[in-house]
Order: structure tokens, then C-alpha cells, then sequence
């Protein structure tokens, strides 16, 4: 995959069609805490919810159509100086490295955007090895295992936590 062709952006109204695509493929939900979505409007809904005060949400494309999302959730109050990263790709992209140039994009565009994060982390299944590999290519350092930590599509699983502080 030629790596100038893959952008971030924030969602457009217009992206719902194409993140029903790919948000509404088990396969590609499964690790992430929101559900399937299964209508154009349920895309068009969560779209909505992806950016606010708290929270920076931006489209992952190729040639602009939308083929994934990274998120980031910031704290507030005492929990302010961090924030947690997330992310999701299409199937058809999975292993040609685009999930990891999207979470290199992201980066600075999120520490500019919140100055005050120090830190910022992600958490994956500890099955998901590729999305570790995403993480650590992309500059994260995996800081251990949490057993029992998430509920996840009705199960409690493990969970690998990555980070990537200001300093490094």
C-alpha cells in the first residue's frame, strides 16, 4: 500500500454508507467495545458521537473514502493528562500496514490538538496480536497484561496495555 494515499480526516455525513462497510463486519468489530452496526443510519449516528469535548475521532481513507477510524479519548478532572487511543480497519486492509501509518499520522495530530496529554495509551486483547504489532510499530511500548480487564461481546478477557508518553 502506497502510504500517501492513506489520510486522516474527520467523518463526513456522506462517510456513513462507506463505515457501514467495514464497522458493520463482525470480523472487524469483535476487539472493539461498540457493537456492530447494522444500518446506515446507526453509521450516521455513530458518526455523530465520534468528536466532541472529550473525544477525537478522525476517518482512516484511502483515495478520501473511508476505510477505518482512530479515536482518542481524553480525560478529564485528574484524569486529564491522558488518553486512550483506539482503532479500526476494514478487512481488506488488514496486514498491508495501513492501520499502522493511520496510528503514526494520529500522533501528533492528537498531542497538538490536547496539550495536555502526557500520556497516551491502548489497550488490546491479549488475542489480537496484530493489532500489538500496529502499536509497537507505531512507537507505543507494551506495559503488561491486565487479566480479567475488559468485557468484551459478552465475554471477560485479557488485555494488553501499550503507551506512548511525551517524553518518548
Amino acid at each position: 500500500m502506497d502510504p500517501s494515499r492513506i489520510t486522516l480526516r474527520p467523518f463526513k455525513p456522506s462517510d456513513a454508507h462507506d463505515m457501514l462497510s467495514w464497522a458493520g463486519d463482525e470480523r472487524v468489530t469483535k476487539s472493539v467495545r461498540w457493537k456492530t452496526l447494522a444500518t446506515k443510519e446507526e453509521a450516521s449516528i455513530f458518526i455523530d458521537q465520534i468528536s466532541g469535548p472529550h473525544r477525537w475521532g478522525r476517518s482512516i481513507c484511502i483515495d478520501d473514502r473511508s476505510i477505518g477510524l482512530v479515536t482518542v479519548y481524553v480525560g478529564s478532572g485528574n484524569e486529564r493528562c491522558r488518553g486512550e487511543m483506539s482503532y479500526a480497519i476494514g478487512v481488506e486492509h488488514w496486514g498491508k500496514g495501513v492501520a499502522t501509518v493511520a496510528v503514526k499520522m494520529a500522533l501528533p495530530k492528537v498531542f497538538e490538538a490536547f496539550p495536555q496529554i502526557l500520556r497516551l495509551q491502548a489497550m488490546t486483547t491479549s488475542e489480537n496480536k496484530a493489532s500489538q504489532r500496529v502499536l509497537v510499530k507505531a512507537g507505543f511500548t507494551k506495559e503488561g497484561l491486565l487479566r480479567k480487564y475488559l468485557y468484551l461481546k459478552g465475554q471477560i478477557q485479557d488485555a494488553v496495555v501499550f503507551s506512548i508518553v511525551v517524553d518518548d
